[in-house]
């Protein structure tokens, strides 16, 4: 009870007569151990995320020739497309901020009280062959599902062999009506079916992606080369 503690400690330190009465100190304490509970849940989610950036939503930038809109943000910033488990597919040019924007929802999940976990494609496909190697495929895919939320970035760059994609539609099946996935590509939505490359897996993984999702298609110059 060190949130309890702590603000037993600071009403300590007032002046008798400044005290609350019975109800409000009690109510005082419940609060800041609620609080301090709710922090230690939020720093334990956002370490365990492995998010890309430390993103949030007042640095993305929306205007038109972005594509992306203020209204489009509100939208997304409650979180409730994980309540609803909805899935956001990202995709546009390199640059294009389509990460930025992804870890910003993630970072705003963790806040919310979901669980998070980051993935560029090329270290999930790196792990999940690992964990072939050594036995613990299951494990792997078992730890990735306890999340509320889970971020594949980069979608496209690297080839999928076929544990990958094997991996990813046994997350996506055990996902789907109940977690959120967010995938960003710089290939359009349309030309992932080509990318899976096996057209079996490729229906099943397109099925449970796009049954309940958004799109967002950013647009526009790479914002990397204006900063620079």
């Amino acid at each position: 009870m060190k949130g309890m503690a702590e603000c037993y400690k600071a009403l300590q330190t007032m002046p008798v007569n400044e005290w609350p009465t019975v109800d409000q100190f009690v109510a005082k304490l419940a609060e800041a151990e609620n609080q301090y509970r709710n922090q230690r849940r939020t720093e334990l989610y956002l370490k365990t995320s492995k998010l890309r950036y430390n993103a949030v939503f007042e640095d993305i930038i929306c205007s038109k020739e972005r594509n992306l809109t203020k209204e489009t943000l509100l939208k997304i910033m409650d979180c409730s497309f994980i309540g609803r488990a909805e899935n956001i597919l990202i995709d546009g040019k390199t640059g294009g901020g389509k990460s930025f924007l992804a870890c910003a929802i993630g970072r705003q999940a963790c806040f919310m009280g979901y669980r998070v976990e980051y993935f560029s494609m090329n270290k999930f496909i790196e792990r999940i062959a690992l964990a072939k190697l050594d036995g613990s495929i299951l494990k792997v895919i078992n730890h990735i599902e306890r999340n509320n939320l889970v971020i594949f970035d980069d979608f496209g760059l690297q080839p999928l062999d076929n544990n990958s994609r094997l991996a990813l539609l046994q997350i996506l099946e055990d996902c789907y009506q109940r977690k959120s996935v967010i995938v960003t590509s710089q290939l359009p939505v349309a030309k992932w079916y080509d990318y899976i490359n096996e057209p079996t897996l490729a229906d099943a993984i397109m099925d449970r992606l796009l049954a309940h999702a958004s799109r967002i298609e950013l647009k526009g110059d790479s914002l990397r080369r204006k900063n620079k």
